[in-house]
């Protein structure tokens, strides 16, 4: 009886410790890729002041909803949504925003989905910007 209970605890502690180290293991992939993905932001010049683990709870291993299907059109709608002048109705106008603006999203997609980022790319010249100095 009590040889069947030490093994069942142990394992039950293997299977605990098992799952542990594969959890640790995927997060630490995971702020290894955010850790990129903030690289890529300094060398674009854009300042972020988020850890790598911040960024790795929201964007996973994978990109999270950035990276669902970024060339559905459900996805550019909102995107263009967001570049509007904030009405409602009728009042909602779209509006002419820096070409940056759309920089950090953009080398999301090319960091978690690099497979899409052709499509994105080609969306984001698609739209009239205009350049990061006003002009």
């Amino acid at each position: 009886m009590i040889a069947t209970v030490a093994i069942v605890v142990l394992v039950a502690l293997a299977v605990i410790a098992t799952v542990m180290f594969v959890g640790a293991r995927q997060q630490a992939k995971d702020v290894d890729k955010a850790q990129e993905l903030l690289d890529a932001f300094a060398d674009a010049g854009i300042a972020v002041s988020f850890t790598p683990e911040q960024v790795a709870s929201v964007l996973g291993d994978d990109g999270g909803a950035t990276c669902a299907d970024p060339n559905s059109a459900l996805a550019r709608s909102t995107l263009l949504a967001a570049l509007s002048n904030g009405a409602g109705g009728p009042g909602l106008r779209p509006t002419l925003v820096e070409s940056r603006l759309l920089q950090g999203q953009l080398l999301i997609i090319q960091t978690y989905c690099p497979d899409e980022a052709k499509e994105f790319q080609e969306f984001v010249d698609s739209l009239n910007t205009v350049g990061g100095d006003g002009s």
